[in-house]
C-alpha cells in the first residue's frame, strides 16, 4: 500500500493509508469542526469522500462545504462525494448488521477505487448505535472486524463518538478498537489498542 501523507484537514494532522481513527468531541459543533475540514480536504485532494450522519441531515454538511467554498453538485453528480443519514447506512433494513455493513463499505470504496479515483476517505457518526434497534450491539465486534477491512484498499475511515452520549464502557471498547485516537485536535497512536484476533477472542 503506498504510504504518502494525507492532510486530515485539521492544521499539522496527518493520516497514512489504511488508519482507523476514532474522534472524540463534546457536541455537534465540535463534530463539524472535524468533519467539514476532512471532507474539504478530500474533495481538494481527489480523494473519494463518504460521509455518514446521524444527528443532522446531509444538508448541513453539504451546505458548510459550500460555505468554504466547495462546488459541493459536481462533486455529488461525479460520485466524488456521498453524504448519507445512518438510516440509509448502518441501519438499513430497520437494524444493524456487521457483514451487511462491511459489505457497503467494500461497494462504496471498492467500487470508487476501481475507477477513477486513487484514494477513500470515509467519516461515520456513531450515535445510531444508541437506539433501539436490532443488531446495535454488534457496534464494538464491527470496529473490531473493520480493522481487518482497512488494509484492502488505499482509504482512511474516521469514527466520530460524542463523548457525553456513550457510557465508559463502551468507550473503553472504542479504545481497544482503534489504533488511533483523534481528540482535541491531536492525533494520537492507541496504545489500548488491540488487534482483531486477540480482541475478539477476549470477547467470545
Amino acid at each position: 500500500m503506498q504510504q504518502r501523507s494525507i492532510d486530515l484537514g485539521i492544521p499539522g494532522v496527518h493520516l497514512v493509508p489504511g488508519d482507523h481513527i476514532c474522534a472524540f468531541y463534546p457536541g455537534l459543533t465540535e463534530r463539524d469542526e472535524i468533519v467539514i475540514p476532512y471532507l474539504d480536504e478530500g474533495l481538494r485532494a481527489g480523494d473519494k469522500c463518504i460521509c455518514v450522519v446521524d444527528g443532522t441531515a446531509p444538508e448541513v454538511i453539504l451546505t458548510a462545504l459550500a460555505d468554504l467554498g466547495v462546488d459541493v453538485d459536481p462533486c455529488l453528480e461525479r460520485g466524488q462525494l456521498e453524504v448519507q443519514q445512518s438510516q440509509e447506512t448502518y441501519l438499513s433494513g430497520g437494524g444493524f448488521s456487521t457483514p451487511t455493513m462491511i459489505d457497503f463499505w467494500e461497494d462504496s470504496i471498492g467500487g470508487a477505487l476501481s475507477g477513477e479515483f486513487s484514494f477513500a476517505r470515509a467519516v461515520g457518526e456513531m450515535t445510531w448505535a444508541l437506539r433501539q434497534a436490532p443488531g446495535v450491539e454488534e457496534l464494538i465486534e464491527y470496529e473490531s472486524r473493520l480493522n481487518r477491512y482497512l488494509p484492502r484498499y488505499p482509504q482512511v475511515i474516521l469514527c466520530l463518538y460524542e463523548l457525553d452520549r456513550f457510557s465508559g464502557e463502551v468507550l473503553v471498547d472504542v479504545l481497544k478498537t482503534h489504533p488511533k485516537v483523534l481528540l482535541g485536535g491531536m492525533l494520537l497512536q492507541n496504545p489500548y489498542y488491540l488487534e482483531p484476533d486477540e480482541f475478539l477472542a477476549g470477547r467470545a
